[in-house]
């Protein structure tokens, strides 16, 4: 069958060739990023192909400060993005999770460090951690604030949904699955298990992030397994 021939197959999945924006979803689980003399950050191993002059390296430890060195190491996080710099077109994803573009305008968000795909080198990033003896006792979990103008590409496993955080009607997620919240909520990392209970757990259902206040929080229908007690 014509359908099948290998032609077909090449003509059904190859590259858009008139869409070159700068971050583009080439397909629903892979991000596009059309390099012009620029550099861009990506999840480190996130790159899958790409084509032209590119140059990658990755994030110095004391990239930051001693602040955010410090929150690295506590957080095993280090080296997590790559730069990626020159001209060309530079493929990424990660682990077949599906690719949301967001367009910051001044604004801040805050995400889950293990759903950041990429983001332009104009917008500043910096790595929070909740503080609390819960957090402390699941490993730590860290997110990275994302403040300015320019693109972010998160990922996420399925499709996402976004609840809305309401005045005097908190929110409460499951932290493997909270993907990502807007920058004026301070979320909360609670828990109803007694403290001599958690001695020899790692599951997140025994934690949950509380929003309160008014914004937004995007989770995923899926538990992604990396807040966990260490």
């Amino acid at each position: 069958m014509s359908e099948y021939t290998l032609a077909a197959f090449v003509e059904k999945t190859k590259q858009k060739e008139r869409e070159h924006d700068y971050f583009e979803i080439e397909k629903p689980q892979m991000l596009e990023i059309n390099l012009n003399n620029q550099f861009v950050w990506t999840k480190n191993g996130s790159m899958v192909a790409y084509v032209g002059n590119i140059k990658f390296e990755r994030e110095g430890m004391l990239s930051g400060g001693i602040g955010n060195l410090l929150k690295k190491t506590l957080t095993g996080e280090g080296a997590k993005l790559m730069k990626a710099s020159g001209t060309g077109r530079l493929y990424v994803a990660d682990s077949g999770k599906k690719v949301q573009i967001l367009q910051l305008q001044g604004e801040s968000i805050c995400v889950n460090g293990n759903d950041i795909l990429a983001h332009d080198q104009t917008i500043k990033n910096e790595i929070t951690m909740l503080k609390s003896i819960a957090g402390m006792m699941s490993g730590g979990l860290f997110q990275i604030r994302l403040t300015g103008n320019g693109h972010v590409a998160i990922s996420t496993h399925g499709d996402p949904l976004t609840l809305l955080v309401k005045p005097g009607e908190p929110v409460f997620t499951d932290p493997n699955a909270t993907v990502a919240w807007s920058g004026n909520l301070k979320p909360e990392l609670k828990t109803n298990v007694s403290f001599e209970s958690l001695l020899g757990r790692g599951s997140g259902e025994e934690f949950q992030m509380m929003f309160q206040g008014e914004g937004w929080v995007l989770i995923q229908p899926y538990e992604e397994v990396y807040f966990q007690q260490k």
